[in-house]
């Protein structure tokens, strides 16, 4: 059973930057393409980046230009570096596969952009 652990959420000003980590606790990780999800009060959670085990990757129009998704599979890591941070970006932010979310979902780490 593969465990996700998301952290490196935080409080930060409008226009600043975090850098999200998701462990994996199993090396099955490493064969499935991974996303960062997000979820904001009251509104379904959307995934905004995605990254194959080739590296290649994939944006939300919401996010393109200002996240980049990358992984580290000998690791069992991936990592959300977010810059450009705006309010709207608030939410609680989760790692898992992509597509169907196969994982059991981890705690989240909650990033809020103040204005």
């Amino acid at each position: 059973q593969v465990q996700l652990v998301e952290s490196g959420g935080g409080l930060v000003q409008a226009g600043g930057s975090l850098r999200l980590s998701c462990v994996a606790s199993g090396s099955i990780y490493s064969i499935n393409t991974m996303g960062w999800y997000r979820q904001a009060p009251g509104k379904q959670r959307e995934l905004v980046a995605r990254i194959t085990t080739r590296g290649i990757t994939n944006y939300s129009e919401s996010v393109k230009g200002r996240f980049t998704i990358s992984r580290d599979n000998n690791k069992s890591t991936v990592y959300l570096q977010m810059n450009s941070l705006k309010p709207e970006d608030t939410a609680v932010y989760y790692c898992n596969s992509v597509p169907g979310a196969v994982y059991a979902w981890g705690q989240g780490t909650q990033v809020t952009v103040s204005s």
